[in-house]
């Protein structure tokens, strides 16, 4: 899905398949670390492939937050960036694909937004 937005490289950052437009990364794989596993305790962490999504904000994230509990989510490592992450196997494709757009809108020039929005 991140692939069909406009402009859309698609490449390799830390060994997992990252999206950008303009250089700038706007998805990308996140599997856990060591380090995020263990903060997750006796809690067991989200199963499945995760995907780590830009948004244009602290306040935007905390709106996806609660728009999708199910499947949205963010960890420690991720306090005060503008990024959500995604359980894909909980997730349904209408949220996925908007959250994908936000994050390219989030990342992509003025003109490029410009373009795409008046499409």
């Amino acid at each position: 899905m991140a692939s069909e937005l406009p402009e859309v490289a698609e490449g390799r950052r830390h060994g997992n398949r990252t999206w950008s437009v303009a250089g700038k990364a706007f998805a990308w794989e996140r599997p856990f670390s060591k380090a995020d596993i263990k903060r997750f305790g006796d809690a067991a962490p989200p199963d499945g492939p995760i995907l780590a999504v830009r948004v244009e904000d602290l306040g935007e994230k905390e709106a996806v937050l609660a728009a999708q509990p199910k499947a949205f989510f963010t960890i420690p490592h991720f306090d005060g960036y503008a990024a959500v992450l995604i359980q894909l196997k909980k997730a349904t494709k209408r949220p996925v694909l908007e959250a994908l757009t936000d994050g390219w809108l989030a990342c992509a020039p003025p003109r490029l937004v410009d373009q795409f929005l008046e499409a």
